[in-house]
């Protein structure tokens, strides 16, 4: 019989993912927690320590991290109420800078895009 190619981790990760963006959104009333949006989850293989990783809109990046540490001990006792797993992960949140790098991305390409619209249009004028 062969091994299922998919690990639990992984499952426990995106729910855990899932949970935790609602519990954010609807549960923690921290002023110093703005816009969070949870853009990944990793959960070690014994299932014991998760980090999840944030994307930070607006506001002070490590006032909200450290918002997030502070309710972290919450949002683990929300998840063992949500999720019925025999130990709910310890949580580490840490920052994503994966949509800044994106937007800064989409900038340049833009920014090239201009500049090589204004290169052919002077071609065309002479």
């Amino acid at each position: 019989m062969s091994k299922p190619t998919y690990k639990r981790a992984e499952r426990v990760s995106d729910q855990m993912k899932e949970e935790i963006a609602d519990i954010l959104m609807r549960k923690i009333k921290d002023p110093r927690i703005g816009f969070v949006t949870v853009t990944d989850v990793e959960v070690a293989d014994d299932l014991r320590n998760a980090k999840v990783f944030v994307s930070i809109y607006g506001g002070d990046k490590d006032k909200t991290l450290k918002g997030l540490e502070s309710a972290s001990a919450f949002i683990r006792s929300e998840l063992g109420r949500r999720m019925r797993m025999r130990y709910t992960p310890e949580i580490l949140f840490r920052f994503d800078n994966t949509v800044e790098q994106g937007a800064h991305i989409m900038e340049l390409l833009r920014t090239l895009e201009e500049e090589k619209e204004k290169k052919k249009k002077d071609h065309e004028d002479e």
